[in-house]
């Protein structure tokens, strides 16, 4: 078996401009096949978009090949469950591991990139991360695409839901959770 072309590391705050490319990028290309083109622009930013305070947490990790940044994955201690920092008013509140579940958030690959183990390997080291952090449960609501990722890593469908987005729009999700 060849080793991989990519490796894993922490994101920086110097990879912030190539995970804001990136995120657009592979939501335009790999949900299509899910939603309108309405629903995933409106999405970009809200649902879709970099979470600042995770790369400074150090819990977003980036699959990255040389200098490009090909996928990233980010696991959290904070209470959101979803989207960019950008509009964020509020701080996001910290998780208490003995009762909340920790996040599983931002995972985007970059379209060439599919079906490497990219997905896989960054959801691994996230909750490898989580649970020495001392969570039990992971939480994370998945796109209509990302949901077979997930239900192969063993999370279960809790709610199939609809994030109301700007324009009236709906974007169908699915929050997922899992222990450890």
């Amino acid at each position: 078996m060849n080793p991989p072309d990519w490796q894993l590391r922490v994101a920086l705050e110097s990879d912030i401009p190539a995970l804001s490319e990136l995120i657009p990028r592979s939501a335009r290309a790999l949900l299509a096949a899910h939603y309108s083109t309405a629903q995933i622009e409106a999405a970009l930013g809200p649902v879709f978009g970099v979470d600042r305070t995770l790369v400074h947490d150090g819990t977003t990790w980036i699959a990255a090949s040389g200098s490009m940044v090909v996928a990233c994955g980010s696991w959290s201690r904070r209470s959101s469950n979803f989207g960019g920092d950008a509009a964020r008013i509020e701080a996001d509140a910290m998780l208490n591991p003995a009762n909340d579940p920790a996040r599983i958030r931002a995972f985007f690959v970059e379209p060439a990139w599919v079906r490497r183990g990219l997905g896989q390997a960054l959801l691994q080291v996230c909750e490898a991360e989580l649970q020495a952090a001392g969570f039990h449960r992971a939480t994370l609501v998945a796109t209509l695409a990302g949901e077979p990722l997930y239900a192969s890593a063993g999370y279960q469908v809790v709610e199939r839901y609809s994030i109301a987005l700007d324009s009236g729009l709906q974007l169908p999700a699915v929050r997922m959770m899992k222990s450890f």
